[in-house]
């Protein structure tokens, strides 16, 4: 994520120690993308494809890694406002994980209940279990931790108690420069699912300080943009 995840720049920084890429995220169904567009027009970088081409531009992303790198898994972040084209998604050929986007806090998603305003729908535990019950692959949850009015623990109950087999959080604290550990920690303490920790992951003390929390897994967005990471992964 961060601005650039396609099979092109995933191919190239895999082989500094991931064993899963993210694709994406990508809008899904006519409302999602028409709110790209809108977001593309003021600047902002997103990946924007027609409904025509959406699912076979996945599908041959997932093929170009999976050509160089056939052991890592691939994942591929989405967001619809309804569960059908991500069910859709989830049955494309050779995709391991399908990752419904409740995270993107971009105004033009959260105006049609999308992105992180997901976390505020009350049916938001029937639309995962609708998608987990009707895809061919494991299913992952992005969210952001600390959303004004927002219960996160309780949030990742529903989203452990829906069935999801991933729980990736954005641990953004507000007004700090550093993950939020503690929350991390509850939501690893009060549920069952694999929880993947995110944010401020750009050195080895905080890679550990999210191990230390509890977590199944840690991914890396923006430390690797450059394409190189100034520490090593591999060790974790």
């Amino acid at each position: 994520m961060a601005g650039i995840s396609n099979s092109e720049f995933l191919n190239r920084v895999i082989p500094l120690g991931f064993d899963v890429a993210t694709l994406g995220g990508y809008s899904l169904d006519a409302p999602t993308i028409e709110a790209s567009k809108r977001i593309i027009e003021r600047g902002r970088k997103e990946f924007d494809f027609p409904l025509n081409e959406i699912f076979s531009h996945i599908e041959n992303e997932v093929d170009s890694i999976k050509k160089v790198h056939s052991d890592v898994k691939v994942s591929a972040n989405v967001r619809s406002t309804t569960p059908q084209p991500i069910i859709e998604a989830g049955k494309i050929r050779k995709l391991d994980i399908v990752e419904i986007n409740c995270h993107c806090r971009q105004d033009e998603i959260r105006s049609i209940g999308c992105g992180q305003e997901m976390l505020k729908n009350p049916n938001l535990g029937n639309f995962i279990s609708e998608v987990v019950e009707n895809v061919n692959c494991e299913v992952s949850v992005k969210i952001r931790a600390n959303v004004d009015g927002i219960d996160t623990v309780n949030v990742a109950k529903i989203i452990d108690d829906a069935g999801a087999d991933y729980l990736h959080i954005d641990a953004m604290k507000n007004d700090v420069f550093d993950a939020d550990y503690n929350l991390v920690k509850e939501i690893c303490d009060n549920t069952d699912i694999k929880v993947i920790g995110n944010n401020s992951m750009n050195c080895e003390k905080n890679i550990e300080k999210m191990i230390n929390s509890g977590v199944y897994g840690f991914s890396i967005a923006r430390a690797v943009i450059s394409g190189n990471l100034d520490f090593n992964i591999s060790q974790f």
